[in-house]
């Protein structure tokens, strides 16, 4: 309910019984838990860094522990049976770097040994980790007369913190399943199961026969579980919103999407609660939340960035994720940077997912870090004068600027950068210089087999490129093609002044050799 009550903000806070104590603000997440627990038995959850998974899940414990008097005000404490009390183990990988098999199975033991001392279980642990696990969920139902609630939490984080070195990724990986494969016999011992993660390893790799997780990422009934919604904010948050600009938090950090575009689309927690504390805008979660393996494999791909604001994909490949074979569309879409713009099924039973960039914070800060692995040395100081030759309309400016930054490209960079394989290179580092600056970037036409047209909105004066790669003569090409095939004329009606640029690249000299410029004035 709104309120004009101020409260404190949760920042870094994911214990249930602090938030609802201590006086901070919190975002009813309970008609989702009610469906949850009532529905099924055992679920899978994905979702990015710092969405508040860990809050979810404390909330759960917190649930089934019985603990009343928290859940007071909340859409289900009249729902819930307060007399029943289920015996709560949960499991967390979320703190801290393994960096060995050993390493892992000792924080394993570990966390078991702590379950067993809060459930009151004094009979000593087998040696195997697999019979340690088995064997508390088997005492825990009997000393508490009550089936086992366990949640795990960051499920995936040894592996993803090692998947640079794929032998111990592996070798972890082997540690986790010996795990979590204890799950599927210990049924008759287990009343709820939800383990949380970035990433969904596939059930034959982790889970060993744990056939019946039902994966509930893109579920619709489920889209808004993590995250704040734009209700959340202009209710739960209005006493902080005062002196904010309402849309421009939304176009920076708003967006992101499981299910589909009609679901309501989400704000991760971070960003918010950082910017109603500091009072200005920042990619807080990228700054933080943004693991280096991924710059590394996207650069070690070569992807082409154009694509990434478009890129169309299959329901199978978003949740495909092993060490083995890691698509690029899925990674990118688990890990936050590509969320869901559309979903059609063009043939029964097929679904085809448009991604894209949720929000402003994501498209700047990440293709501003791909920009050094494009051979941008000094993306931060690129930026800066790209943004002054655009404040001035002064296309002089912008040619000097743009020659000067791909003259600048180390050779060595082309050589050894996969993407130099493809004439796309040269597109990439155009487009992700421009949206590293955050303007308005529309990819007309993206194939790194040919041309890419691009337009920029902003202040007020519309660009629209041509590129084209020629071996090393200028062909004038460019700037023919955008005024014979009309590309100016939808942008017409803007009333708006339009430049039309031909940029051509030379595959020999490595740098433009042409910018033909033709502005129309309304």
């Amino acid at each position: 309910m709104p309120s004009d009550q101020r409260r404190k903000l949760p920042i870094g806070i994911q214990t249930f019984s602090d938030i609802r104590e201590d006086g901070y603000y919190y975002v009813d997440k309970t008609p989702f838990i009610e469906k949850l627990v009532n529905q099924n038995k055992y679920y899978f959850l994905s979702r990015p860094r710092r969405f508040g998974k860990s809050l979810l899940l404390d909330t759960l414990r917190c649930l089934f522990e019985g603990r009343e008097a928290l859940f007071e005000g909340l859409y289900i404490h009249d729902k819930w049976d307060w007399q029943t009390r289920y015996p709560v183990v949960r499991i967390s990988f979320s703190n801290g770097v393994v960096t060995s098999r050993e390493d892992l199975d000792a924080n394993i033991r570990y966390q078991l040994q702590q379950q067993r001392a809060c459930l009151g279980i004094e009979a000593s642990p087998p040696e195997r980790i697999a019979d340690d696990f088995a064997s508390l969920l088997e005492h825990a139902h009997r000393a508490h007369s009550q089936r086992v609630v366990v949640l795990i939490d960051e499920y995936d984080k040894p592996i993803l913190d090692n998947l640079l070195s794929p032998e111990l990724a592996r070798e972890l990986r082997e540690g986790l399943k010996n795990l979590y494969s204890v799950l599927k016999d210990a049924d008759p011992h287990l009343h709820f199961v939800l383990l949380t993660g970035v990433s969904k390893f596939s059930k034959v790799s982790l889970f060993s026969g744990l056939n019946n997780l039902n994966d509930i990422t893109l579920d619709v009934p489920y889209a808004a579980i993590c995250g704040y919604t734009d209700k959340d904010i202009d209710t739960v948050f209005a006493p902080e919103l005062l002196d904010l600009d309402r849309e421009a938090i939304r176009h920076w950090y708003n967006g992101y999407r499981w299910g589909g575009q009609n679901v309501d689309s989400v704000y991760n927690p971070f960003d918010v609660l950082l910017l109603l504390q500091k009072r200005r805008f920042s990619p807080y979660w990228f700054e933080t939340a943004t693991p280096t393996f991924l710059i590394d494999i996207l650069k070690q791909r070569g992807v082409f960035t154009p694509l990434l604001s478009q890129l169309q994909t299959e329901a199978e490949l978003l949740g495909r994720f092993d060490i083995d074979h890691i698509a690029t569309e899925a990674l990118l879409f688990q890990t936050g940077y590509l969320t869901v713009h559309s979903v059609e099924e063009p043939m029964t039973g097929y679904w085809l997912y448009t991604l894209g960039y949720p929000n402003h914070e994501v498209a700047t800060s990440l293709n501003q870090a791909l920009l050094p692995a494009l051979g941008v040395q000094e993306p931060a100081r690129e930026r800066l004068t790209l943004f002054r030759a655009l404040q001035h309309h002064d296309l002089g400016a912008l040619e000097t600027h743009l020659k000067a930054l791909f003259a600048g490209l180390p050779h060595d960079g082309y050589r050894n950068n996969p993407i130099a394989r493809y004439e796309g290179h040269y597109a990439s580092v155009f487009y992700s210089h421009f949206a590293a600056l955050g303007v308005g970037v529309t990819v007309e036409d993206a194939s790194h087999k040919g041309k890419v047209d691009m337009s920029v909105d902003f202040g007020g004066h519309l660009y629209l490129f041509e590129f084209k790669v020629v071996e090393q003569v200028p062909q004038g090409k460019a700037l023919e093609q955008i005024k014979a095939q009309g590309y100016a004329d939808k942008y017409r009606a803007s009333g708006k002044p339009m430049h039309l640029v031909g940029v051509e690249f030379s595959s020999i000299e490595r740098q433009i050799v042409a910018f033909e410029v033709e502005t129309l004035t309304p």
